[in-house]
């Protein structure tokens, strides 16, 4: 059995996290998967690849975005005839017994059956997401993989259960409280749980509702209120961009400026060169 030639090229800093993730380039020949204390998501990165899948013994042809779902506890193997690069996200079965227990499912029955070549956009661009913040080398920000992870165990539920995800909508004064808090507090580490305290709502109710009241997700929407306050007070000409950085809850300049320029198209030094000499 061949293990070793199964690389990891980065993965996330967060070991205990309740999402993780390694980007893997997979040699040709046998591969074994061991059982796992956790749920494994795998998503193909490569072109064609045709592999037999010892399991269900038969041959498999993957393309770039097919799935395949690994159960906690459950082992496999595999014969690759070429190498490929692969995605692959482990998810702690606590996060899917909470999420499934805040959206009214039963806890104690989630589980979901070993999947071959499912093709799914959303759990594809949730990996494409994750793998994209994890190379870009910025400080994790934990709204981030509390969304993701959240967001995947909704999906994985919903596979078998379409309608885990019905619940009631924020009200007005849930989500007025929410905006604020994130308005006071943009300087600090602000998490999923936290604001789901403030809201008086389950972090699965928080995320999916605010959503839909707002248009983007809570990762997001805190990402942009703090890239629209660093810019205002970069333009006020008083600070230092690492006191701006530190001011609107970014670990560092470089930070600051990453999300400056996905957000804005401009990094700190981009918008002091354009304003006119004072």
């Amino acid at each position: 059995m061949n293990r070793e030639s199964m690389r990891s090229q980065y993965a996330s800093a967060q070991a205990a996290s309740d999402v993780t993730m390694a980007s893997r380039h997979v040699e040709a020949g046998v591969h074994r998967l061991s059982r796992a204390p956790h749920h494994r998501i795998m998503v193909h990165a490569s072109a064609a690849t045709r592999s037999y899948c010892n399991q269900v013994g038969r041959y498999f042809v993957r393309r770039a975005g097919d799935i395949d779902l690994v159960p906690a506890g459950q082992e496999g193997g595999f014969e690759a005839e070429t190498p490929f690069d692969t995605i692959e996200i482990a998810l702690q079965p606590a996060l899917m017994e909470r999420v499934a227990a805040e959206l009214g499912g039963k806890a104690q029955a989630v589980r979901f059956d070993t999947r071959h070549l499912l093709r799914d956009q959303r759990i594809e661009h949730l990996a494409r997401a994750l793998e994209s913040e994890l190379k870009s080398n910025s400080p994790s920000d934990p709204l981030f993989a509390d969304s993701i992870g959240a967001a995947l165990a909704v999906r994985l539920l919903g596979l078998g259960e379409p309608d885990i995800g019905r619940t009631n909508r924020l009200s007005d004064t849930q989500l007025k409280r929410v905006l604020e808090y994130i308005e006071a507090a943009l300087h600090e580490p602000l998490s999923t749980h936290r604001l789901s305290r403030v809201a008086g709502a389950s972090s699965s109710h928080l995320r999916t509702w605010f959503k839909v009241a707002t248009g983007v997700t809570l990762h997001r929407y805190v990402l942009r209120r703090r890239v629209e306050r660093a810019r205002v007070l970069l333009l006020r000409g008083d600070l230092s961009t690492s006191e701006v950085a530190e001011l609107t809850g970014f670990a560092n300049q470089s930070h600051l400026a990453h999300w400056m320029r996905r957000e804005i198209g401009q990094t700190p030094g981009d918008l002091r060169r354009a304003q006119p000499p004072g």
